[in-house]
């Protein structure tokens, strides 16, 4: 009976342990997801900053069920209303207030130090969108995005200096 009782202990014990160690892992990992803005409204050639149509919406909420069971710390948007059209629905699902930023102006170190280790959500356009990545991961690896494509998913993730990355497309 005693070593079952030291068995049971031993048993929590390690269980304990490994739980506290995948949280430690958890906690020093940064992961990064940056989408292109949904389908924008063409009928003015001249409008700088159009909204989104329907199916830009209806991409837009989708993107939001694809983030329904991602814990996200942050959503970061251009100022433009197809991005902040795009990060809306998601926002408003996590209860979390959409970050401005300028991909002109970002200084990529303070960016990375305020980020670290947290999940973070970023929606940029055809050409900063995969800039971003590259910027990021040190490498220019991806390239700008067609603009009749809305779906592609870059995905970041940063543990122990070591730094992966891959694109997915979300339809």
């Amino acid at each position: 009976m005693k070593n079952l009782l030291l068995s049971f202990i031993l048993v929590i014990t390690l269980s304990c342990a490994k739980t506290k160690n995948e949280t430690k892992i958890n906690e020093e990992t940064t992961t990064y997801y940056l989408i292109r803005h949904a389908e924008k409204d063409k009928s003015d050639a001249n409008n700088q900053n159009p909204n989104l149509v329907i199916k830009g919406l209806e991409r837009a909420k989708r993107w939001s069920n694809h983030f329904k069971n991602i814990d996200l710390d942050a959503i970061y948007s251009t100022d433009y209303k197809r991005t902040i059209e795009t990060a809306l629905p998601t926002a408003m699902d996590k209860d979390i207030e959409i970050t401005p930023y300028n991909p002109k102006t970002l200084d990529l170190e303070i960016f990375l130090k305020d980020t670290k280790n947290k999940i973070v959500l970023i929606v940029g356009h055809s050409n900063t969108t995969p800039a971003f990545v590259n910027k990021i991961i040190g490498k220019e690896k991806y390239e700008s995005i067609d603009e009749t494509i809305n779906s592609k998913l870059f995905i970041i993730t940063i543990q122990d200096n070591n730094i992966s990355s891959k694109i997915i497309d979300i339809d």
